[in-house]
C-alpha cells in the first residue's frame, strides 16, 4: 500500500449558477449534478487516478448515498476495508453552488464523518503500517486527525496535513509533527490572522507557521499557483493560465497528485510541479473527481505546454 486517507467523503450536490439569489428570492439555475467528494475522498481518488495504490479510513452513513459513496472509492482500486457505515446516520453532503466566473461557495453537512474516532485508526493499524505516506485533512474530529498524526510518527510514515477548512482550534503541537502543511491562501490567513493579498504578505505568514515549528509550508494560491516555505528557503511553482470551467476540489487534487509523486521518487519540487499541473487539468471540466485526469491526460498536458 502507498497512501493512507484518513478523512472526509461527502455527496456532492452541485447546482451551477448565474448568480446568488438575494433573500427571499428565488431564481433558476441552469444545471444540477449529483457527484462523489469530499476532501478526504477527493484527494483518495486523486492519488488513485495517478496509479497509487490508495487505503482509505473514512465513515459513510446507513442511507441511500453510502452504497454508492463504497462502489465509487473502489471504482478507482482504492482499498475499503476500513471504509465503514454508522447505523441512524447520514452520510456526509455538500451543497455547492458554482457560478458564471467558475467561482464556488460550498456548505457542509458532516453527518457520518463526525464519527471517525481515533479508535478507528488503531483498528487499522495493521494496515496502516504497510503504508509510505498518510494524508489528513479536518472534515472529521479533530482527535481522529492527532491520533493518525502520533500514529504516524509512531512508525516513520510521513504525514500530509491538509486544515481544510480551517479551524483556530487546530493545536500546532500536533501541525509541527507532521511532515507538509497544505494549506491554501485563506486557510493561511485564517490560521495565521495574517494579511495573504501579496506573495509577501503570504511568504511572511508562511514564516510565522515555520517559526513555531512547522517543517514544510505548501500554501497553494489558485490562479497565482504555490509558494513552498521551509526555514532555509522559499520556492514558487506558477500556476498553468487555463480555461477555468468548475474550480472544486482542485486543491484536493493537487494534494492526491503530490502525494503521488512525493511517495514515487521523493522528490518535493517535481511533485510540487505535477500536482500544479494536475490540479491546472482539474479545473478545466466540471465536478471534483470526475474531473481529474489519469497519468495519461497528465503528461500529454505538460508536453503540450513546452
Amino acid at each position: 500500500m502507498d497512501i493512507a486517507v484518513i478523512g472526509s467523503n461527502m455527496v456532492d450536490l452541485i447546482s451551477y449558477i448565474d448568480k446568488m439569489p438575494k433573500e427571499g428570492e428565488t431564481l433558476e439555475a441552469p444545471s444540477f449534478e449529483i457527484g462523489c467528494g469530499g476532501k478526504g475522498a477527493n484527494q483518495a481518488v486523486a492519488a488513485a487516478k495517478m496509479g497509487s495504490k490508495v487505503m482509505m479510513v473514512t465513515k459513510v452513513g446507513d442511507d441511500l448515498f453510502a452504497d454508492n459513496t463504497i462502489q465509487n472509492l473502489e471504482l478507482y482500486g482504492i482499498d475499503t476495508e476500513f471504509t465503514e457505515k454508522v447505523a441512524g446516520t447520514s452520510s456526509g453532503v455538500a451543497p455547492i453552488f458554482v457560478d458564471a466566473e467558475s467561482k464556488n461557495r460550498i456548505l457542509i453537512i458532516k453527518g457520518a464523518n463526525e464519527q471517525l474516532l481515533p479508535g478507528d485508526i488503531d483498528r487499522a493499524a495493521d494496515k496502516l503500517k504497510q503504508c509510505s505516506l498518510i494524508i489528513l485533512q479536518l472534515e472529521v474530529p479533530l482527535p481522529a486527525i492527532y491520533r493518525a498524526i502520533d500514529f504516524g510518527k509512531e512508525h516513520g510514515i510521513p504525514v500530509v496535513l491538509n486544515p481544510a477548512p480551517a479551524s483556530r482550534e487546530l493545536d500546532f503541537e500536533y501541525v509541527c509533527k507532521c511532515d507538509f502543511f497544505i494549506p491554501n491562501e485563506s486557510e493561511l490567513e485564517i490560521l495565521t490572522d495574517m494579511p495573504v493579498e501579496t506573495e509577501e504578505q503570504v511568504h511572511t505568514a508562511a514564516l510565522k507557521l515555520i517559526e513555531k515549528g512547522v517543517k514544510n509550508v505548501i500554501v497553494t494560491l489558485g490562479s497565482r499557483g504555490v509558494m513552498w516555505v521551509t526555514a532555509n528557503s522559499m520556492q514558487r511553482v506558477e500556476a498553468y493560465h487555463v480555461n477555468a470551467i468548475d474550480t472544486t476540489g482542485a486543491g484536493d487534487s493537487f494534494i492526491g497528485c503530490f502525494a503521488h509523486y512525493y511517495v514515487k521518487d521523493g522528490d518535493i519540487l517535481n511533485a510540487l510541479k505535477m500536482a500544479t499541473a494536475f490540479s491546472a487539468l482539474s479545473v478545466m471540466k466540471r465536478g471534483t473527481q470526475s474531473s481529474y485526469p489519469d497519468a495519461t491526460e497528465l503528461e500529454k498536458f505538460i508536453e503540450q505546454q513546452k
